[in-house]
Protein backbone atom coordinates (compact mmCIF):
# COMPACT_ATOMS: atom_id res chain seq x y z
CA UNK A 1 0.00 0.00 0.00
CA UNK A 2 1.10 3.45 -1.03
CA UNK A 3 1.83 6.08 1.74
CA UNK A 4 2.19 9.97 1.85
CA UNK A 5 5.55 10.18 3.43
CA UNK A 6 6.62 13.66 5.17
CA UNK A 7 10.54 14.72 5.52
CA UNK A 8 10.76 17.91 7.42
CA UNK A 9 13.58 19.94 8.92
CA UNK A 10 15.15 22.97 9.56
CA UNK A 11 17.51 24.70 6.85
CA UNK A 12 20.43 23.02 6.34
CA UNK A 13 19.49 19.50 7.36
CA UNK A 14 19.96 17.56 4.13
CA UNK A 15 16.09 17.20 3.10
CA UNK A 16 16.98 17.48 -0.97
CA UNK A 17 20.66 15.49 -0.18
CA UNK A 18 18.42 12.88 1.67
CA UNK A 19 15.56 13.30 -1.48
CA UNK A 20 18.32 12.60 -4.15
CA UNK A 21 19.68 9.54 -2.54
CA UNK A 22 16.05 7.94 -2.66
CA UNK A 23 15.50 8.99 -6.40
CA UNK A 24 18.88 7.42 -6.57
CA UNK A 25 17.83 4.48 -4.83
CA UNK A 26 14.69 3.74 -7.09
CA UNK A 27 16.38 4.45 -10.59
CA UNK A 28 19.18 2.06 -9.67
CA UNK A 29 16.84 -0.43 -9.82
CA UNK A 30 15.18 0.54 -13.24
CA UNK A 31 11.81 2.26 -11.47
CA UNK A 32 11.04 5.34 -13.07
CA UNK A 33 10.59 8.07 -10.65
CA UNK A 34 8.95 11.66 -10.77
CA UNK A 35 10.46 14.88 -9.03
CA UNK A 36 9.20 18.08 -8.21
CA UNK A 37 10.36 21.11 -6.87
CA UNK A 38 9.08 24.81 -6.32
CA UNK A 39 8.94 26.89 -9.29
CA UNK A 40 9.74 29.87 -6.88
CA UNK A 41 13.21 28.35 -5.23
CA UNK A 42 15.17 29.74 -8.00
CA UNK A 43 18.64 29.52 -6.21
CA UNK A 44 20.07 27.41 -8.77
CA UNK A 45 18.89 26.00 -12.32
CA UNK A 46 15.19 26.34 -12.46
CA UNK A 47 13.45 23.04 -12.54
CA UNK A 48 16.13 21.23 -10.73
CA UNK A 49 16.70 19.41 -6.86
CA UNK A 50 20.01 20.43 -5.98
CA UNK A 51 21.31 19.71 -2.53
CA UNK A 52 24.63 21.76 -1.26
CA UNK A 53 26.98 19.47 -1.25
CA UNK A 54 26.49 19.52 -5.42
CA UNK A 55 24.06 16.95 -6.20
CA UNK A 56 21.36 17.51 -8.46
CA UNK A 57 18.27 16.09 -10.72
CA UNK A 58 16.07 17.68 -13.22
CA UNK A 59 12.43 18.27 -11.71
CA UNK A 60 9.51 19.40 -12.42
CA UNK A 61 8.79 22.57 -11.27
CA UNK A 62 5.23 23.48 -9.64
CA UNK A 63 3.72 26.64 -9.09
CA UNK A 64 0.51 27.19 -6.62
CA UNK A 65 -1.92 25.98 -9.57
CA UNK A 66 0.00 23.07 -10.64
CA UNK A 67 -2.16 19.96 -10.89
CA UNK A 68 0.07 16.79 -9.80
CA UNK A 69 -1.91 14.38 -10.15
CA UNK A 70 -2.54 15.82 -13.86
CA UNK A 71 1.12 15.13 -14.50
CA UNK A 72 1.76 12.25 -12.40
CA UNK A 73 -1.31 9.98 -14.24
CA UNK A 74 -1.26 10.30 -17.68
CA UNK A 75 -3.79 8.21 -19.95
CA UNK A 76 -1.50 5.09 -21.79
CA UNK A 77 0.94 5.73 -19.62
CA UNK A 78 2.62 3.38 -16.56
CA UNK A 79 2.11 5.56 -13.43
CA UNK A 80 6.10 6.26 -12.07
CA UNK A 81 7.56 4.29 -9.02
CA UNK A 82 7.76 6.75 -6.91
CA UNK A 83 6.75 10.55 -6.87
CA UNK A 84 9.25 12.56 -4.76
CA UNK A 85 8.71 16.47 -4.09
CA UNK A 86 11.32 19.19 -2.85
CA UNK A 87 10.67 22.51 -1.35
CA UNK A 88 7.09 21.19 -0.35
CA UNK A 89 6.53 23.67 2.38
CA UNK A 90 5.12 25.74 -0.86
CA UNK A 91 2.02 23.52 -2.18
CA UNK A 92 -0.84 24.43 -1.16
CA UNK A 93 -3.25 22.93 0.72
CA UNK A 94 -5.06 21.22 -2.65
CA UNK A 95 -2.19 20.24 -3.76
CA UNK A 96 -1.24 17.83 -0.37
CA UNK A 97 -4.26 16.57 -1.13
CA UNK A 98 -3.31 15.33 -4.55
CA UNK A 99 -0.74 13.85 -3.31
CA UNK A 100 -2.50 12.11 -1.24
CA UNK A 101 -4.88 10.53 -3.72
CA UNK A 102 -1.92 10.00 -5.29
CA UNK A 103 -0.89 7.30 -2.83
CA UNK A 104 -4.13 6.64 -1.94
CA UNK A 105 -5.85 5.90 -5.40
CA UNK A 106 -2.90 5.19 -7.71
CA UNK A 107 -1.04 3.65 -5.49
CA UNK A 108 1.76 5.89 -5.97
CA UNK A 109 4.52 6.23 -2.83
CA UNK A 110 5.08 10.15 -2.38
CA UNK A 111 7.81 11.64 -0.26
CA UNK A 112 7.77 15.02 0.41
CA UNK A 113 10.71 17.42 1.95
CA UNK A 114 10.17 20.57 3.32
CA UNK A 115 10.43 23.05 6.18
CA UNK A 116 8.31 23.33 8.82
CA UNK A 117 7.82 26.23 9.71
CA UNK A 118 8.97 29.86 8.55
CA UNK A 119 11.23 32.80 10.11
CA UNK A 120 8.73 33.89 12.37
CA UNK A 121 8.28 29.85 13.67
CA UNK A 122 4.80 29.42 11.50
CA UNK A 123 3.90 26.84 9.75
CA UNK A 124 3.52 27.09 5.81
CA UNK A 125 0.76 26.07 4.33
CA UNK A 126 1.99 22.92 2.77
CA UNK A 127 3.33 21.83 5.81
CA UNK A 128 0.33 22.60 7.31
CA UNK A 129 -1.14 20.54 5.94
CA UNK A 130 1.21 17.40 5.07
CA UNK A 131 1.36 17.21 8.86
CA UNK A 132 -2.02 16.93 9.50
CA UNK A 133 -2.86 14.22 7.02
CA UNK A 134 0.37 12.44 5.68
CA UNK A 135 1.04 8.35 6.72
CA UNK A 136 4.32 8.95 7.97
CA UNK A 137 6.05 11.99 9.64
CA UNK A 138 9.93 12.23 9.79
CA UNK A 139 12.09 14.61 11.26
CA UNK A 140 15.61 15.22 9.45
CA UNK A 141 17.81 16.42 12.47
CA UNK A 142 20.27 19.50 11.79
CA UNK A 143 22.09 21.12 14.52
CA UNK A 144 22.73 24.27 16.27
CA UNK A 145 26.07 26.02 17.15
CA UNK A 146 25.44 24.80 20.31
CA UNK A 147 25.25 21.76 19.44
CA UNK A 148 21.31 21.15 20.16
CA UNK A 149 18.72 19.88 17.40
CA UNK A 150 18.19 23.04 15.18
CA UNK A 151 14.11 23.54 14.62
CA UNK A 152 13.77 27.21 13.84
CA UNK A 153 14.89 29.45 11.05
CA UNK A 154 16.55 32.58 11.64
CA UNK A 155 15.90 34.94 9.00
CA UNK A 156 19.01 37.61 9.03
CA UNK A 157 20.23 40.73 7.01
CA UNK A 158 23.78 40.85 5.04
CA UNK A 159 25.26 41.79 8.60
CA UNK A 160 24.01 38.55 10.47
CA UNK A 161 20.89 40.77 12.44
CA UNK A 162 18.02 38.59 13.00
CA UNK A 163 14.54 39.51 10.75
CA UNK A 164 11.40 39.68 11.96
CA UNK A 165 9.22 41.39 9.86
CA UNK A 166 9.01 40.65 5.96
CA UNK A 167 7.03 38.13 3.34
CA UNK A 168 6.99 34.50 4.66
CA UNK A 169 8.94 33.25 1.67
CA UNK A 170 12.30 34.39 0.57
CA UNK A 171 14.52 32.23 -1.41
CA UNK A 172 17.62 32.12 0.23
CA UNK A 173 20.27 29.64 1.42
CA UNK A 174 23.37 30.16 4.55
CA UNK A 175 23.38 34.07 3.30
CA UNK A 176 19.65 34.94 4.32
CA UNK A 177 18.84 31.92 7.24
CA UNK A 178 20.28 29.87 9.83
CA UNK A 179 19.30 27.10 11.87
CA UNK A 180 18.81 27.43 15.32
CA UNK A 181 17.25 25.37 17.95
CA UNK A 182 14.47 26.78 19.91
CA UNK A 183 16.31 28.93 22.79
CA UNK A 184 19.01 30.41 20.24
CA UNK A 185 16.38 31.22 18.08
CA UNK A 186 14.87 33.40 20.89
CA UNK A 187 17.70 35.09 21.93
CA UNK A 188 18.45 36.15 18.92
CA UNK A 189 15.03 37.57 18.11
CA UNK A 190 14.29 38.88 21.95
CA UNK A 191 12.60 41.87 21.99
CA UNK A 192 11.34 41.46 18.05
CA UNK A 193 8.97 38.96 18.86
Amino acid sequence: MAKLYFYYASMNAGKSTTLLQADFNYRERGMRTLLFTAAIDDRFAAGTVTSRIGLGADAIAFERDTDLIAITVREGEEAPACVLVDEAQFLTSAQVDQLATLADFHGVPVLAYGLRTDFQGRLFEGSARLLAIADSLIEIKSVCGCGRKATMNLRVDAAGNAIREGAQTEIGGNDRYVALCRKHFIERTAGLL
